[in-house]
């Protein structure tokens, strides 16, 4: 009977020392206090009261970085939010070098956000998303790194403007839409002269030419069943009748 406690006080040490390890789990061990190594995945054993092990996860981290109030170079002020995907890859940096990765890391994105986008304008910041991702990727992954993660995109998800600055955005892209319909129309009459300058140049060359146009407008007066008939009459002529008279 002495030998139950034991048995019983053995198989709860037993089963306090065995610990399971996902595939994408790692665990850091401290001896006493000291660190003897990352293990796993599978299965594995500690020293209850002697042995600790911190489980991390290798898989990649979606984090949502609030809506930071940011004001533009030009001195517009926006609310900017985004995401950061990023992964541990170093599990005994994570632990030993930072108290909280997560929480680092978060922190960190919310300061280089606007840090980065205050030192933008606002057409930058609209146009240019592509090149202000890859510089924010690439400013958290050199900070990070000593953490043991790997920061692998940072992407800016909105941009809110203020009611009023979108208006002005709306009335300068009309501005801009009217500005190219009277060039494109300007262009369309430049054109047109052109040809009619041709036209007129080959005329005068061609004096018959004038006759055949004629005829072909006749043509096509008649076609459409019109009971009026237009004769052109030329304006030297009328000159001439005019100083008779």
């Amino acid at each position: 009977m002495s030998m139950v406690p034991l048995i019983i006080i053995g198989v709860v040490i037993l089963f306090a020392s065995i610990k399971v390890l996902n595939e994408y789990e790692r665990g850091v061990t401290l001896t006493l206090g000291r660190f003897t190594g990352v293990k796993g995945p599978g299965l594995i054993f500690l020293i209850p009261g002697i042995q600790q092990m911190f489980r991390i996860s290798t898989r990649v981290v979606v984090m949502d970085v609030p809506p930071q109030d940011i004001i533009t170079r030009d001195n517009i002020s926006v609310k900017v939010n985004a995401v950061v995907y990023f992964r541990v890859v170093n599990p005994q940096s994570a632990v030993l070098n930072v108290e909280n990765f997560m929480y680092a890391t978060s922190q960190l994105a919310q300061t280089t956000l606007r840090s980065v986008l205050g030192q933008q304008e606002l057409d930058d910041l609209l146009a240019q998303r592509d090149k202000i991702n890859q510089n924010l990727q690439q400013i958290l992954d050199q900070h990070t790194e000593p953490w043991g993660i790997k920061v692998s995109s940072v992407e800016v998800k909105n941009v809110d403007l203020p009611q009023e600055m979108q208006r002005a955005i709306a009335r300068q892209a009309e501005a801009e839409r009217e500005r190219r319909a009277k060039i494109i129309h300007a262009e369309g009459e430049f054109q047109a002269s052109q040809k009619l300058a041709d036209a007129a140049a080959i005329i005068g060359k061609e004096p018959a030419a004038i006759q055949l146009r004629y005829l072909q407008t006749l043509t096509e007066i008649a076609t459409e069943r019109n009971s009026t008939t237009i004769f052109p009459v030329p304006i030297d002529l009328l000159q001439s009748l005019m100083k008779k008279s």
